[in-house]
């Protein structure tokens, strides 16, 4: 038997050496360059070989050759970092139709993390909102199969399907004694990425829930009509950004580039390649997926100098905290809100061929002023105090296997304690911890709704409703 598992060994060592030096080469053919080749591991590979080998002959059960095979290639990328995965063929198809902005789900934002799904957040508008499901949220068992020992890929798998077919989901949160069981109807999760209102005369509302192939063209429709709207001049803008998971990048230079200066630099990335070394600007080649029309064209030019906030959360990752990074970083917009989850990596789909693909981490993003948002986030200009929950939000940092920072961050001037004071909700701590416990197991309040803390705030903040003897053209610096 030890010369079977002996020949197996031998047998995969040279099919993997074939592989990896014909990867090698297309390398080389790629980069042209000595730099790719890189020594093969041949003492690990026989290690790996003998793994192998040794289930293929003593394991419980008969196990294909492709199911090892595969789930090697999970366990290599699974072990990079949380956001590094391979995609088989469903996976892939997932992907694409995510970013499409509708599926049959649930609609969480969800981790692995210790073997257990993790929410970051419940998409709004979904069955998982409306639950209560909330952020950080251990997810331990789908119907009656327990979620220790899967694949982030497979609980997803179980938690999407056909809509108007339930599940239920139980659930571990601080705080409880027992566990929470969930009874969920999945439905089309169709995430509207731009949303958009006037609040008053001369006070525009517009908030981005996801960053999708149709942001851009979607928030330029929106801007037109917030314009054509108001009778008077626009006397401030608020842009939402909270429990924005992100998304497409090009929509996230298109968002930007909608209010800032034309080519102005939105954001950077570096890596170790030549390719994942990138500096994206303001202008069309960087948001435009095609030889379209230029959707930004014809804005009115006053959305590049009205007065803005920005409002953030620890929800806010990604695609919106490059965003808002750009738009603090360029003096265009005040950031109000709180700490932002700080998903600064960048994430390349390789197609492997056959619908198949991995999901790999290749560079850090930078803000313009070169502020790395990876496990860092987005500092707010001004802090929200009504927020209180918000410090126990699951973030990048928090996550095994986290990316580090790659630069150190520029700490943000604080904001002063007068304009802390003014932005308090009225009342005192204790008539505010009471509400707070009254308003524990309520569903999550709506955002852009009457009441929606933060927005009232950045209001008061534009009209200069403060206790600050600050003039007004002092705070709505844009």
């Amino acid at each position: 038997m030890s010369n079977g598992i002996k020949k197996t060994g031998l047998i995969l060592i040279g099919i993997i050496t074939g592989m990896m030096l014909s990867l090698n080469f297309s390398a080389i053919a790629k980069k042209d360059s000595i730099e790719a080749i890189h020594p093969l591991p041949i003492e690990e590979l026989r290690t790996f070989a003998q793994v192998f080998g040794r289930i293929k002959s003593d394991y419980v059960e008969s196990v294909e050759d492709k199911k090892l095979i595969t789930e090697a290639i999970n366990g290599m990328l699974v072990g990079l970092d949380p956001h590094s995965s391979y995609l088989d063929k469903d996976d892939y198809k997932e992907l694409q139709i995510g970013t499409q902005g509708e599926f049959g789900g649930l609609g969480i934002q969800v981790t692995m993390e210790d073997g257990v799904v993790k929410v970051i957040s419940p998409i709004e508008d979904t069955p998982a909102f409306r639950a209560g499901i909330k952020t950080g949220d251990l997810i331990v068992k789908l119907d009656d199969t327990v979620v220790k020992g899967m694949t982030l890929n497979d609980a997803i798998k179980l938690m999407r399907g056909k809509p108007n077919t339930s599940i239920k989901i139980t659930i571990v949160r601080e705080g409880e004694t027992e566990p929470l069981i969930f009874n969920l109807v999945r439905d089309i999760i169709k995430i509207q990425s731009v949303k958009s209102k006037m609040i008053e005369p001369g006070y525009a509302y517009i908030r981005i829930t996801q960053f999708q192939e149709q942001t851009g063209e979607n928030l330029a429709q929106a801007i037109k009509t917030l314009f054509a709207e108001n009778t008077g001049s626009m006397k401030g803008l608020i842009l939402d950004l909270r429990n924005d998971p992100g998304g497409l990048l090009n929509g996230a230079v298109a968002v930007s580039a909608a209010f800032l200066p034309e080519n102005a630099l939105v954001v950077y990335t570096e890596g170790r390649s030549a390719d994942a070394k990138m500096k994206l600007h303001a202008n069309p080649e960087y948001y435009l997926r095609g030889p379209d029309d230029d959707y930004l064209k014809g804005l009115p030019s006053e959305v590049k100098t009205v007065p803005m906030i920005t409002l953030v959360n620890g929800g806010s990752a990604s695609a919106s905290e490059i965003v808002a990074g750009a738009l603090q970083d360029h003096k265009r917009s005040i950031v109000m809100g709180s700490q932002t989850f700080g998903k600064g990596s960048v994430q390349t789909i390789l197609p492997l061929g056959n619908n198949t693909a991995i999901k790999l981490t290749t560079a850090r993003y930078y803000t313009p002023n070169g502020q790395s948002i990876q496990a860092q986030g987005i500092t707010p200009d001004i802090l929200d105090e009504a927020d209180s929950g918000d410090e126990q939000r699951l973030r990048e940092a928090d996550l095994n296997r986290h990316l580090s920072n790659g630069k150190k961050a520029e700490k943000k001037k604080a904001t002063s304690e007068t304009e802390k004071a003014a932005l308090k909700p009225v009342g005192d701590k204790k008539e505010k911890k009471n509400k707070e416990k009254k308003d524990k197991d309520k569903a999550p309040i709506e955002f852009g709704s009457a009441e929606d803390l933060l927005l009232t705030q950045a209001m008061n903040y534009f009209k200069g409703i403060t206790s600050s003897p600050e003039k007004k053209s002092d705070k709505t610096e844009s």
